[in-house]
């Protein structure tokens, strides 16, 4: 199977290339990409930088570029409630982009794009089930998802009024861009900084983190065939 992966920012890239195996620097156009045979899968991984839009622009090229059959993630999040802690991983099932809302000319609830019931972006399920039963402890969420790094209370407890446990600033792109390709898309997410906490932790826990959130990856991965069936 063809699978590309977006990574946000450059400690969470050095989880992906700390694999070992042979990865090979890919070059099309002015994007570089990195492909390593992983199991029974050929996977692209891109460096997207922060943000929505370059989440979206990295999708899209891997979808564009390398053809791939899916679109995963992983990295760190924000907690948006109380009780969270750092390293706690999370299995992403759908995305709100908080930043969008057409709710005032269109008839749709706020963040809500008009294809979709409500405001949630959904992700693969099948991707999310698996990832639940290679680790129990692993919870299912819904991500606040936008283009701003998130550290007032305020702002965490409106996001969580949302429905939503932790927050980003790419995945609701990831997810939209792969829908519209039809091309399915996953997530694992692990806590950087907590309800409490500010942008020093997450920079004191980015690293570690996406080491966590990259091992369950890759071992979901090895639980997937050629064809993208669970085995």
């Amino acid at each position: 199977m063809r699978i590309g992966i977006v990574i946000a920012i450059e400690r969470e890239l050095r989880a992906f290339l700390a694999q070992g195996g042979d990865i090979e620097t890919v070059t099309v156009g002015r994007r570089e990409a990195y492909h390593v045979t992983m199991g029974a899968h050929d996977i692209y991984a891109v460096l997207s930088g922060w943000g929505e839009i370059d989440a979206a622009s990295a999708t899209q090229f891997l979808i564009t570029a390398f053809d791939v059959e899916a679109v995963m993630n992983f990295g760190v999040a924000g907690a948006i409630r109380r009780g969270l802690e750092v390293k706690d991983l999370f299995a992403v099932r759908g995305a709100i982009n908080y930043d969008f809302d057409t709710s005032l000319i269109d008839d749709v609830a706020p963040h809500q794009y008009m294809e979709y019931e409500d405001a949630i972006i959904p992700l693969d399920e099948e991707f999310t089930a698996l990832a639940k039963s290679i680790n129990p402890e692993i919870r299912e969420t819904v991500v606040a998802s936008g283009e701003r790094f998130i550290e007032d209370p305020a702002d965490k407890d409106a996001l969580a009024a949302l429905g939503c446990d932790i927050c980003d600033m790419e995945i609701a792109a990831i997810a939209r861009v792969a829908e519209r390709n039809g091309v399915r898309a996953f997530s694992v997410k692990c806590i950087s900084d907590t309800y409490e906490g500010d942008g020093g932790d997450f920079q004191k826990n980015v690293t570690a983190g996406a080491e966590k959130a990259f091992a369950l990856l890759r071992e979901l991965l090895l639980h997937i065939d050629d064809a993208g069936e669970l085995c």
